[in-house]
Order: structure tokens, then C-alpha cells, then sequence
């Protein structure tokens, strides 16, 4: 059995959606989310499931249409991981960023429901996040208060040895993979006290030697095909998310 969650809402952009973590057998996005819900599922038949998360939304689009469905939807378990897309831009606020995804924290909190929140994880590897580490540090630490002051569950991803390894990542260098996702859905049943289907600790094989040469050659590549493009995208007001819609808008149970 799953303990006292009989039903669960994902909230938040792409890192719960699932993007990097194709399902091998339908190619749709899967991600640490869903992974976590098949394997609640696989306890408790009757387990349900919604993911209302959206790739490429700010932390106000979250709040502003995710939050009140999942009021509405009143599940036992939410979460809620956001604002890592606006920690991206310039002049971002972690102060302000947090005292409202606190507000939305509250909110949740008072349907009854419990909460997971998430830091963000270590950006030392990726060249891309590694722009924005003071303002990542800053927001884990209102986040970890959040938790403290509204009796949310703590997922702290930031203290996750693997995921600061580039192995845990896609080629663009910013979403997990398919090992990445497993990892984190191992941790989030570990907070919860559920015995995890992997060992989040484990160590990844050794990765086979590589010379500054290709590292350059790969840099080139990522740059090309992954930065130049998402800085189109910011200088237009575009999103990867525009016109996309929730994978699972309600509860429904887990396949």
C-alpha cells in the first residue's frame, strides 16, 4: 500500500513534465513524476495520477493555472517544483520568487493535501546553469525554509552527488535522462519514507576517456544546436511550452 496517498498532482514546468526521459515505448515524455506514480501504482492498484506541469513556464503561469486545479482536483499528495525558468533571466528575484511560490505552498497546504518541494540541483557541470548559481543557491535556501515554515517535504536535490554529473543529463546539458529522472523518483519515495526501486547513490559507470579536442568539438556542437536557440527563444518571448497542454489534466489511475 501506499501509506496515506491515494491520489497525487505534479506541478511545475519541464523538469516534472518529464522532458529528457522518453517512454522506449511510445516515445511520449515520462520523467521522475511518472516514474514515482507507476511505482505507487504498482503498491496500490486504485493509486491516481494527473501531471499538470508544462515545459517552459514561469513560476506565474504555474501559479496562476496549475495551483487552482489542483485545489480543485484535491489530491492527497502534490508537488510543486517551479522557477527555475525565471531564475534564468536577468535580474531575477529569488526573495520575490519565493515569497509567492510560498503563498501557492500555503494554498496546497490548507486542502489537506501533502507537499513536496524542490531545491534545484548543483549547476557546477552544466556552463548554462552554472551563469545563475547565486541565484540558484539563494532560492534552495528560501525553498528549505518554505519547507520548514509550511510542514512541506524537502526534496533536496542540490545534495544529490549524481545529479551535478553530466551523465545524468541529456545533450543539452540542462534536463535529466532517463537515469536522472529514475534518480530523482527514488529520492522523492525516500522522503516520503517508501523503499525506493533504485539506489539514488549509486555511482555512475565510468565514462570512457575523451580529448580536449572533442570536449571543444562537442561544446561547438552544443552551442549550435542547443544555446543559439534558446536565446532566439528569450529574445522573442517564446517558450517551449507555448500552446502545449497538461499530459494528465486529471486524476486518473497509473497504467
Amino acid at each position: 500500500m501506499t501509506g496515506r496517498w491515494r491520489s497525487y498532482v505534479a506541478l511545475g514546468d519541464s523538469f516534472t513534465e518529464g522532458v529528457g526521459d522518453p517512454d522506449p515505448a511510445t516515445g511520449a515524455e515520462r520523467g521522475w513524476a511518472d516514474r514515482f506514480a507507476a511505482a505507487m501504482a504498482r503498491r496500490d492498484p486504485g493509486f491516481t495520477y494527473a501531471n499538470l506541469a508544462v515545459r517552459g513556464l514561469l513560476l506565474d503561469p504555474i501559479l496562476r493555472t496549475q495551483v487552482p486545479e489542483a485545489v480543485r482536483l484535491r489530491p492527497d499528495l502534490v508537488s510543486l517544483c517551479a522557477a527555475g525558468n525565471d531564475l534564468l533571466r536577468p535580474g531575477a528575484d529569488p526573495a520575490a520568487l519565493a515569497e509567492r511560490l510560498e503563498g501557492a505552498v500555503a494554498t496546497l497546504r490548507a486542502t489537506g493535501a501533502d507537499v513536496l518541494v524542490f531545491t534545484g540541483f548543483d549547476t557546477r557541470e552544466s556552463p548554462l546553469l552554472n551563469l545563475i548559481g547565486r541565484r540558484l543557491a539563494a532560492m534552495n535556501d528560501h525553498i528549505r525554509e518554505i519547507a520548514h515554515r509550511q510542514g512541506a517535504h524537502l526534496v533536496d536535490l542540490w545534495v544529490m552527488p549524481p545529479l551535478s554529473d553530466m551523465r545524468a543529463r541529456t545533450d543539452d546539458r540542462l534536463h535529466l535522462n532517463p537515469g536522472g529522472h529514475a534518480r530523482v523518483a527514488a529520492r522523492v519515495s525516500e522522503v516520503l519514507g517508501l523503499p525506493p526501486e533504485v539506489d539514488w547513490h549509486a555511482p555512475w559507470p565510468a565514462a570512457a576517456p575523451t580529448t580536449w579536442g572533442h570536449r571543444r568539438v562537442e561544446d561547438v556542437r552544443w552551442a549550435r544546436e542547443y544555446l543559439w536557440p534558446w536565446v532566439q527563444r528569450r529574445a522573442q518571448g517564446r517558450s517551449t511550452g507555448d500552446e502545449r497542454t497538461a499530459k494528465r489534466p486529471e486524476l486518473s489511475p497509473v497504467p
